[in-house]
Protein backbone atom coordinates (compact mmCIF):
# COMPACT_ATOMS: atom_id res chain seq x y z
CA UNK A 1 0.00 0.00 0.00
CA UNK A 2 1.52 3.31 -1.07
CA UNK A 3 0.06 6.70 -0.32
CA UNK A 4 -0.02 8.73 -3.49
CA UNK A 5 1.05 12.36 -3.33
CA UNK A 6 -1.20 13.52 -6.16
CA UNK A 7 -4.56 12.99 -4.48
CA UNK A 8 -6.64 16.13 -4.97
CA UNK A 9 -8.57 15.41 -1.81
CA UNK A 10 -7.96 13.11 1.12
CA UNK A 11 -9.26 12.66 4.64
CA UNK A 12 -6.66 12.24 7.37
CA UNK A 13 -7.47 10.68 10.74
CA UNK A 14 -5.07 11.70 13.51
CA UNK A 15 -4.95 9.85 16.83
CA UNK A 16 -3.20 10.59 20.12
CA UNK A 17 -3.42 7.19 21.80
CA UNK A 18 -4.01 6.86 25.52
CA UNK A 19 -5.52 4.39 27.97
CA UNK A 20 -7.48 7.00 29.94
CA UNK A 21 -8.33 9.42 27.13
CA UNK A 22 -7.74 8.92 23.41
CA UNK A 23 -7.78 12.09 21.33
CA UNK A 24 -8.67 12.16 17.64
CA UNK A 25 -9.08 14.66 14.86
CA UNK A 26 -10.04 14.50 11.20
CA UNK A 27 -9.15 16.94 8.47
CA UNK A 28 -10.03 17.20 4.79
CA UNK A 29 -7.08 18.06 2.62
CA UNK A 30 -7.84 19.88 -0.64
CA UNK A 31 -4.56 20.49 -2.40
CA UNK A 32 -2.62 22.93 -0.18
CA UNK A 33 -5.65 23.71 2.01
CA UNK A 34 -6.96 21.78 4.99
CA UNK A 35 -10.37 21.93 6.66
CA UNK A 36 -11.51 20.64 10.03
CA UNK A 37 -14.01 17.78 9.85
CA UNK A 38 -14.22 16.67 13.47
CA UNK A 39 -12.30 16.28 16.70
CA UNK A 40 -13.04 14.68 20.03
CA UNK A 41 -12.01 12.24 22.72
CA UNK A 42 -12.79 8.69 23.79
CA UNK A 43 -12.88 8.47 27.58
CA UNK A 44 -11.88 5.29 29.35
CA UNK A 45 -11.19 6.54 32.87
CA UNK A 46 -14.19 4.64 34.26
CA UNK A 47 -13.04 1.31 32.80
CA UNK A 48 -10.87 -0.59 35.29
CA UNK A 49 -9.82 -3.57 33.17
CA UNK A 50 -6.90 -2.76 30.86
CA UNK A 51 -8.00 -5.30 28.24
CA UNK A 52 -11.47 -3.76 28.13
CA UNK A 53 -9.84 -0.37 27.54
CA UNK A 54 -7.95 -1.83 24.60
CA UNK A 55 -11.17 -3.30 23.24
CA UNK A 56 -12.87 0.10 23.45
CA UNK A 57 -9.93 1.77 21.68
CA UNK A 58 -10.13 -0.80 18.88
CA UNK A 59 -13.90 -0.50 18.49
CA UNK A 60 -13.88 3.31 18.56
CA UNK A 61 -11.05 3.51 16.02
CA UNK A 62 -12.88 1.13 13.67
CA UNK A 63 -16.07 3.18 14.14
CA UNK A 64 -14.23 6.42 13.24
CA UNK A 65 -12.79 4.77 10.13
CA UNK A 66 -16.14 3.32 9.06
CA UNK A 67 -17.93 6.62 9.71
CA UNK A 68 -15.51 9.09 8.09
CA UNK A 69 -13.74 6.84 5.53
CA UNK A 70 -10.25 8.36 6.01
CA UNK A 71 -7.57 7.73 3.41
CA UNK A 72 -4.85 7.38 6.03
CA UNK A 73 -4.13 7.29 9.75
CA UNK A 74 -1.48 9.46 11.39
CA UNK A 75 -0.65 8.40 14.94
CA UNK A 76 1.55 9.77 17.71
CA UNK A 77 4.37 7.53 18.86
CA UNK A 78 4.64 6.79 22.59
CA UNK A 79 7.04 9.16 24.30
CA UNK A 80 10.03 7.84 26.18
CA UNK A 81 9.25 8.39 29.84
CA UNK A 82 10.76 7.16 33.05
CA UNK A 83 7.79 4.91 33.86
CA UNK A 84 8.15 1.76 31.78
CA UNK A 85 4.65 0.54 32.71
CA UNK A 86 3.05 3.73 31.38
CA UNK A 87 5.00 3.44 28.15
CA UNK A 88 4.03 -0.21 27.79
CA UNK A 89 0.34 0.68 28.14
CA UNK A 90 0.66 3.54 25.64
CA UNK A 91 2.40 1.19 23.21
CA UNK A 92 -0.45 -1.27 23.52
CA UNK A 93 -3.00 1.51 22.92
CA UNK A 94 -1.09 2.63 19.84
CA UNK A 95 -0.82 -0.95 18.58
CA UNK A 96 -4.56 -1.50 18.94
CA UNK A 97 -5.26 1.69 16.94
CA UNK A 98 -2.89 0.46 14.26
CA UNK A 99 -4.53 -2.97 14.20
CA UNK A 100 -7.93 -1.29 13.76
CA UNK A 101 -6.59 0.72 10.79
CA UNK A 102 -4.92 -2.36 9.28
CA UNK A 103 -8.20 -4.27 9.56
CA UNK A 104 -9.67 -1.65 7.20
CA UNK A 105 -6.59 -1.45 4.93
CA UNK A 106 -5.79 2.11 6.02
CA UNK A 107 -2.25 3.43 5.51
CA UNK A 108 -0.51 4.32 8.79
CA UNK A 109 2.19 6.92 9.48
CA UNK A 110 3.76 7.42 12.91
CA UNK A 111 5.14 10.71 14.23
CA UNK A 112 7.21 11.52 17.29
CA UNK A 113 5.61 14.04 19.70
CA UNK A 114 8.43 16.54 19.12
CA UNK A 115 7.99 16.30 15.33
CA UNK A 116 4.27 17.06 15.68
CA UNK A 117 4.84 20.10 17.89
CA UNK A 118 7.59 21.37 15.59
CA UNK A 119 5.35 20.98 12.56
CA UNK A 120 2.41 22.83 14.10
CA UNK A 121 4.09 25.60 16.11
CA UNK A 122 7.68 25.73 14.92
CA UNK A 123 8.78 24.71 18.42
CA UNK A 124 9.42 21.08 19.35
CA UNK A 125 8.97 21.94 23.04
CA UNK A 126 5.60 23.69 22.68
CA UNK A 127 2.92 23.11 25.31
CA UNK A 128 -0.41 21.43 24.62
CA UNK A 129 -2.06 24.85 25.00
CA UNK A 130 0.24 26.41 22.39
CA UNK A 131 -0.47 23.57 19.95
CA UNK A 132 -4.21 23.94 20.51
CA UNK A 133 -4.09 27.73 19.96
CA UNK A 134 -2.13 27.36 16.73
CA UNK A 135 -4.56 24.74 15.41
CA UNK A 136 -7.44 27.13 16.07
CA UNK A 137 -5.62 29.71 13.94
CA UNK A 138 -4.72 27.29 11.14
CA UNK A 139 -8.16 25.65 10.90
CA UNK A 140 -10.20 28.72 11.88
CA UNK A 141 -12.31 27.26 14.67
CA UNK A 142 -13.15 29.02 17.93
CA UNK A 143 -14.55 26.21 20.05
CA UNK A 144 -12.19 25.23 22.85
CA UNK A 145 -12.18 21.44 23.15
CA UNK A 146 -13.05 20.02 26.56
CA UNK A 147 -9.80 18.06 26.55
CA UNK A 148 -6.46 19.03 25.05
CA UNK A 149 -6.18 15.37 24.02
CA UNK A 150 -8.65 16.22 21.22
CA UNK A 151 -6.38 18.90 19.76
CA UNK A 152 -3.39 16.58 20.29
CA UNK A 153 -5.11 14.06 18.00
CA UNK A 154 -5.95 16.82 15.53
CA UNK A 155 -2.32 17.99 15.59
CA UNK A 156 -1.15 14.58 14.35
CA UNK A 157 -3.51 14.82 11.36
CA UNK A 158 -2.38 18.36 10.52
CA UNK A 159 1.28 17.36 10.93
CA UNK A 160 0.73 14.57 8.40
CA UNK A 161 -0.88 16.99 5.97
CA UNK A 162 2.12 19.30 6.25
CA UNK A 163 4.60 16.60 5.25
CA UNK A 164 5.68 16.64 1.63
CA UNK A 165 5.57 12.99 0.63
CA UNK A 166 6.43 11.83 -2.83
CA UNK A 167 6.41 8.39 -4.32
CA UNK A 168 9.60 7.60 -6.19
CA UNK A 169 9.91 5.05 -8.99
CA UNK A 170 10.08 1.53 -7.71
CA UNK A 171 7.34 2.19 -5.16
CA UNK A 172 9.55 3.61 -2.43
CA UNK A 173 8.09 6.39 -0.33
CA UNK A 174 10.54 9.21 0.17
CA UNK A 175 10.11 12.39 2.15
CA UNK A 176 11.31 15.68 0.71
CA UNK A 177 12.89 18.01 3.22
CA UNK A 178 11.14 21.29 2.62
CA UNK A 179 9.54 23.98 4.72
CA UNK A 180 8.09 22.91 8.04
CA UNK A 181 4.35 23.21 8.48
CA UNK A 182 4.67 26.47 10.39
CA UNK A 183 6.94 28.07 7.79
CA UNK A 184 4.59 27.01 5.00
CA UNK A 185 1.62 28.39 6.94
CA UNK A 186 3.32 31.78 7.43
CA UNK A 187 4.20 31.91 3.75
CA UNK A 188 0.64 31.15 2.65
CA UNK A 189 -0.99 33.39 5.27
CA UNK A 190 1.24 36.45 5.46
CA UNK A 191 -1.75 38.74 6.01
CA UNK A 192 -2.94 36.73 9.03
CA UNK A 193 0.37 36.40 10.85
CA UNK A 194 2.38 39.21 12.39
CA UNK A 195 6.08 38.59 12.91
CA UNK A 196 7.73 40.42 15.78
CA UNK A 197 10.80 42.41 14.65
CA UNK A 198 14.15 41.00 15.74
CA UNK A 199 15.79 42.95 18.54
Amino acid sequence: MIEQANHKERIILGIDPGTSVMGYGLVLEKGPKIELISLGVVKMDKIDDHMLKLQRIFEKTVALIDNYKPDCLAIEAPFYGKNIQVMLKLGRAQGVCMAAALSRNIIITEYAPRKIKQSITGNGNATKEQVSAMLQTILKFNETPEFLDATDGLAVAVCHSFQKITVARGGKVTSKKSHSGWEAFVKDNASRVSIAPKK
